[in-house]
């Protein structure tokens, strides 16, 4: 039997499915995605940050207001856009260099929006108010969701 957390994500999937085929405005689609994934998560924070003149820049998101731009290498946004792989942080606390945009939050998810050479185009980032609320259902589920925004952003 599928637990409600991977089901939730299936049924996502198919949305952001059919909310990316035939679109291309990127802005657009990562708007619609961003509030997808926040309102069948119910997460704290879902948003897209955008690799824009070799810096992550704030794109569309749910949530309170975040910081404006993070540096390559800098917090879990820009360590998942310099590793160019997930990032899971179980306790935001814990992780060097975070940046804390809302004190509220207390575990991260980030994961690239990489093309199809593997260049990072924009990152997903997602908080929660709890501590460990990610985990590899929720990295496996977000990375198929970041391919099918990855087809449009590219």
């Amino acid at each position: 039997m599928k637990d409600n957390k991977t089901e939730t994500y299936q049924l996502l999937a198919e949305q952001v499915k059919a909310l990316t085929e035939g679109e291309t405005d990127s802005i657009s689609v990562m708007a619609n995605v961003a509030a997808a994934i926040h309102h069948a998560m119910g997460f704290l924070w879902t948003g897209f940050y955008r690799v824009v003149d070799n810096e992550l820049r704030l794109g569309p998101f749910q949530g309170p207001v975040a910081c404006y731009r993070i540096p390559f290498g800098r917090g879990v946004c820009g360590t998942s856009w310099q590793r160019a792989e997930s990032v899971v942080v179980p306790d935001v606390e814990q992780f060097p260099g975070h940046i804390a945009c809302s004190s509220l939050s207390r575990s991260e998810i980030v994961v690239p929006v990489k093309s199809a050479s593997g260049t990072v185009l924009a990152v997903l980032d997602i908080d929660s108010p709890h501590l460990s609320t990610f985990d590899d259902t929720d990295r496996i589920h977000l990375e198929q969701i970041c391919q099918m925004v990855a087809k449009v952003i590219s």
